[in-house]
């Protein structure tokens, strides 16, 4: 039997359906994970508004259907043990229906956030990356693996050290350059690393091997 829009949307709100973007398999690009294959779970739904994003399209979650977890949990398990739920922003969503089927399949769990709403979920891997304009809350600072700071310009670098002052001893930390920035700022960020040694690089690899 089909389902209304008010029972499509109550599955959402609790995190039953998701507006699903896309999902592919791929290797990872970026970060601590960086060329591990991985099934990338992209849902839709931002309210971040980075000027330079490039998912622009992952924004609004009305023009991405519902899609019921489980069938995302069915498709996701045919392929990597690692999966990587992105966006948008996926905490904008209930994301404890998601990781628990994930996990009973005996999935790794992982996540990219701009940790601007409440951590949700069960996660083996928390990627934080924070955005000036709707700064992280405490409680996703907290629990972060790995810091990655996006370089836009110089004071990216004062940004990056703010940021990195939230997170626990033990999270990674990555300065990354805004892709359409890269020529310019890349040689400074090498530098800056050199100088400041508890920051390690991140490349968008995967841009460069023209993968998803």
């Amino acid at each position: 039997m089909e389902m209304t829009k008010e029972e499509i949307a109550s599955a959402v709100a609790v995190g039953a359906y998701l507006p699903l973007m896309e999902a592919f398999y791929t290797l990872q690009g970026e970060g601590y994970h960086k060329g591990a294959a991985a099934y990338f779970i992209r849902v839709g739904g931002c309210d971040v508004g980075c000027h330079w994003c490039d998912v622009k399209e992952s924004w609004n979650p009305d023009i991405h259907p519902p899609t019921a977890i489980d069938k995302i949990i069915e498709q996701a398990q045919h392929y990597a043990k690692t999966i990587v739920v992105t966006g948008g922003e996926p905490l904008m969503w209930p994301m404890e229906p998601l990781t628990q089927g994930l996990k009973r399949a005996g999935l790794q769990t992982h996540i990219e956030t701009s940790g601007a709403y409440p951590l949700s979920g069960q996660w083996d891997w928390i990627c934080l990356s924070p955005k000036k304009n709707k700064l992280p809350l405490e409680e996703v600072y907290e629990k972060a693996d790995e810091l990655k700071v996006i370089v836009h310009n110089k004071h990216d670098f004062i940004f990056a050290e703010e940021q990195a002052r939230h997170v626990g001893k033990n999270c990674k930390l990555y300065l990354q350059p805004e892709w359409s920035q890269r020529e310019k700022m890349m040689p400074l960020m090498v530098d800056y690393v050199m100088q400041n040694t508890h920051w390690i690089l991140s490349l968008q690899t995967h841009k460069y091997l023209s993968i998803p």
